[in-house]
């Protein structure tokens, strides 16, 4: 498996120097990649931290990263009001996603349940776009279809509700309201600023937000070896590089086309959960990714071509 450092580097430099790039395509099946990566360290580091200290920990490595980041490349302070919609979708996007997913999952919601909640999430973000100033076509909305049956296919054996309270499976609701919500406004209204500056300030701002409940579960932090590397990956590979490359995207596409990469995680997750845990992978796995990959065609072609 790549180091943190060498899945980093590419993406350093495109942030440092934004004009370039990487193709939409390649750039969407990184996102989806080192997206995936971050149910299974986020699962193994919540072994050893609590969820919210876990996140503190994540979220403020991640603002540091991304002021280095900004400062190297000299970006220009634009103001704090410019930069208020960043806060906002710091507090959605950051805050209210992880938190809920980590805590649902820290209260005994199955990561599989936890994978297909927020992986519905294109369907909520196509439900919500018309009030954001985009449309869904029909093509797209059988698109949505398909790809969630394939994201049903992929998580079938993983998927056995009722083993944890009621309240776990709200918290996973509360986080695909957040990421939902949050994407569709970072389209809208948050894409003005740097990207460098964008993200520095979004993690700040949610490291801020959950500092009051990582004191309150007692900074819960074990110090072993695989809570620091479950950290560090968080941190170098989903902050840096998956939201990196998400700010990207939004950028250059349609909110409601950029969601629909979320159908691909599931399955590329059970494929990294086979290499990195030994986890089962079998045909029905498989068949549920090529019908994810045929949804997340069909629904962004459309948008691709306009």
């Amino acid at each position: 498996m790549a180091t943190p450092a060498s899945l980093a580097s590419p993406l350093a430099t495109t942030l440092i120097r934004p004009q370039a790039h990487p193709a939409p395509a390649l750039a969407g099946g990184a996102f989806v990649v080192l997206w995936s990566t971050g149910y299974i360290a986020g699962q193994i580091a919540l072994g050893h931290a609590g969820a919210f200290t876990l996140l503190v920990a994540r979220f403020a490595g991640a603002t540091l990263a991304f002021a280095l980041l900004a400062a190297a490349a000299r970006c220009a302070w634009p103001g704090w009001r410019a930069l208020l919609p960043s806060g906002l979708v710091g507090v959605l996007s950051l805050a209210v996603q992880f938190g809920g997913v980590y805590l649902g999952v820290q209260w005994g919601a199955e990561v599989g349940v936890a994978a297909l909640v927020i992986g519905a999430m294109p369907l909520v973000t196509a439900a919500l776009a018309p009030w954001f100033g985009e449309q869904v076509t029909r093509r797209q909305w059988l698109g949505l279809a398909i790809g969630l049956a394939g994201v049903l296919l992929v998580l079938a054996d993983r998927l056995h509700f009722g083993g944890a309270p009621a309240g776990a499976y709200l918290l996973l609701i509360l986080g695909l309201a957040g990421i939902s919500v949050g994407t569709l406004y970072q389209k809208r209204s948050g894409s003005a600023v740097d990207a460098r500056l964008g993200l520095a300030v979004q993690h700040a701002v949610a490291t801020v937000a959950l500092l009051p409940l990582a004191a309150h579960e007692g900074w819960r932090f074990d110090g072993s070896a695989a809570a620091f590397a479950g950290v560090a990956w968080l941190v170098v590979v989903n902050s840096v590089g998956g939201f990196g490359l998400l700010f990207a995207l939004l950028r250059r596409g349609a909110a409601n086309a950029v969601a629909q990469l979320f159908f691909l995680i599931p399955p590329v997750t059970a494929i990294v959960g086979y290499v990195a845990l030994g986890e089962r992978f079998t045909g029905l796995k498989l068949l549920g990714f090529v019908v994810a990959a045929a949804g997340v065609y069909l629904g962004t072609r459309g948008a691709a071509r306009r």
